[in-house]
């Protein structure tokens, strides 16, 4: 893996055609847009084509000469068809998609082209991209122009990839706000399936015990359960898509997790926990690993747990003292007590501000605590 040069290119002459109207695909559109890019979307629903124009800038009509960049959208099963189309259609075109998985839509290309390149389907125009931002949230209505600021975006170009094309598709990523991380198309499945996939299925895993649950086993569901189980809404019609295409990067990943299962029930049944303290360190120190902010190392941070009342403007009052206390708050989490109408606000800090910040609060007739 590496990352590019700091030189910034511009995008291909021309406007850019967005092909499948989604949250990912709209949220492209839309940041171009801010950057004053003439976009048109296309979209084989024409409902969802309609929405997501509609939340355009009136733009220019379409030039004859197409095209400078064609940024494919679609669900992942239909990747490798749309980029084919929009190579053969758009023949001065640069081409790219925000699909999750790279080899296999490479594969499906270069399969369709058969030993040598027939006129029309010209891989050294076509470099992939996925920029590491979502929601479980979908459609055109659910997308934003600032969905990818500050966000990586991997860039994939392939042995064919011309540098031109290459300098395209990170411009595109820059313009949108995205930080720009260039890898090989096999070492991004590699590490969606470690960082992306295996904790969504999990995910799932975990949620599916809830299925049934007796409603007052139900009821002392707190901050941690929907943590874990957050992502697990997103849809399982896209979900199964991106499984199916990153399989052969999942699988070892899930033999290993089932390998440590089977370690896990060996303990609890001889009663010898030690393989459970085991598996619980190697996780903290795991999570210890993942990058802090700006791909940084990772932040020492402290959680506040701030009790408010249940009533419009209590969390803005909240926040503003302790922006007044100059203090800067990492990360938020909300639960609130089903018994009282009262909710439960941690508040991740720097770990050296944490015990100042509770301190503070309480000073000022808040119930907080570290």
């Amino acid at each position: 893996m590496s990352s590019p040069g700091s030189d910034e290119h511009a995008l291909p002459s021309g406007w850019v055609l967005v092909v499948g109207a989604g949250l990912v695909g709209t949220s492209v559109a839309l940041a171009l847009a801010r950057r004053q890019v003439v976009v048109h979307m296309q979209d084989t629903d024409p409902l969802h084509a309609a929405v997501a124009s509609s939340r355009l800038p009136r733009a220019a009509p379409e030039s004859a000469s197409g095209p400078g960049l064609v940024v494919v959208a679609t669900p992942p099963d239909q990747l490798a068809g749309a980029i084919a189309a929009a190579l053969r259609t758009y023949p001065m075109a640069v081409v790219t998609d925000v699909g999750s998985v790279k080899s296999k839509p490479l594969s499906d290309l270069r399969a369709q082209r058969g030993g040598r390149p027939p006129a029309g389907l010209d891989l050294s125009r076509y470099v992939g991209g996925h920029p590491m931002a979502g929601s479980e949230r979908s459609g055109p209505l659910a997308a934003a122009g600032d969905l990818f600021e500050g966000r990586t975006w991997a860039v994939t170009p392939h042995e064919e990839s011309s540098p031109a094309a290459t300098a395209a598709v990170e411009a595109l990523a820059a313009i949108c706000g995205a930080v720009v991380v260039r890898m090989d198309p096999g070492e991004h499945d590699e590490a969606v399936a470690r960082t992306s996939h295996l904790p969504h299925l999990m995910a799932a895993l975990t949620a599916g015990r809830l299925y049934g649950a007796p409603a007052p086993q139900l009821a002392l569901s707190g901050q941690g359960v929907r943590d874990v189980t957050r992502i697990a809404a997103g849809s399982p019609q896209l979900w199964r898509q991106i499984v199916g295409a990153n399989a052969q990067a999942l699988r070892g990943l899930l033999r290993d997790v089932r390998r440590d299962v089977d370690e896990l029930l060996v303990s609890l049944d001889s009663g010898d926990l030690r393989a459970v303290e085991r598996l619980l360190e190697s996780g903290a120190t795991a999570a210890a690993t993942i990058p802090g902010r700006h791909g940084g190392p990772a932040e020492d941070l402290v959680a506040v747990t701030v009790t408010i009342p249940d009533r419009a403007g209590a969390l803005a009052e909240l926040f503003e003292v302790v922006g007044s206390l100059g203090v800067n708050v990492e990360d938020v989490r909300i639960d609130h007590d089903p018994a009282r109408e009262f909710g439960l606000v941690e508040v991740d800090v720097a770990a050296g501000a944490g015990a100042g910040l509770a301190q503070s609060l309480r000073e000022r007739g808040w119930a907080a605590h570290r």
